[in-house]
């Protein structure tokens, strides 16, 4: 079974465990019934920060709806080079889980590559989440659009925003680009 899928399945399972209804998980996660019926379906990509903000909202690990485990440190948390726990919801991003062990995060931390084919030239769509997020360029170029002003990152640029502002990003040029996202 596909990534996308299992989380959609554990997506569905939370609210199911919780003895809540579509309508009900929709309003306390500030989306459409139809939207987050959409999600659970598997068939649509189910924005990380979408996620986080579920897992804050029920009490529940990110961790365990992105993979299926919980996390057990509480103090302090290693992730060595290349060994974070990868997502590849879609074929633009690919997500490695910076603190995937790491339990009660505030922030989440992940390396997202993506990918310049898979939205080369499509309008880039863009999402909210309550909170704060910060990325760093480590490699290629990312092109990030925050409240209809656009910007070109290169490596060693930074931006941090109000996530709650539309915002979205692509890779720009023929390679990958690779930044750290921190999601609050």
């Amino acid at each position: 079974m596909d990534q996308l899928k299992q989380v959609a399945r554990r997506l569905h399972g939370l609210r199911d465990a919780l003895n809540l209804s579509l309508e009900e998980m929709a309003q306390g996660c500030g989306v459409s019934p139809d939207t987050l019926e959409s999600y659970e379906s598997g068939n649509v990509d189910i924005p990380v920060s979408f996620l986080h903000q579920m897992a804050a909202a029920y009490g529940v690990e990110l961790t365990a709806l992105l993979f299926g485990e919980e996390p057990k440190m509480n103090s302090y948390y290693i992730t060595r080079s290349g060994k974070g726990v990868k997502v590849e919801r879609t074929a633009a991003y690919s997500y490695q889980d910076l603190a995937a062990g790491f339990r009660q995060r505030v922030i989440a931390p992940f390396m997202v590559t993506i990918n310049p084919e898979a939205n080369a030239g499509a309008h880039l769509n863009p999402n909210t989440h309550p909170g704060q997020e910060f990325n760093y360029v480590v490699e290629g170029e990312l092109e990030i659009s925050i409240a209809d002003k656009n910007a070109v990152l290169r490596p060693g640029d930074s931006i941090m925003f109000d996530s709650s502002l539309p915002h979205a990003l692509r890779a720009i040029g023929d390679k990958p680009t690779r930044i750290i996202a921190i999601i609050s």
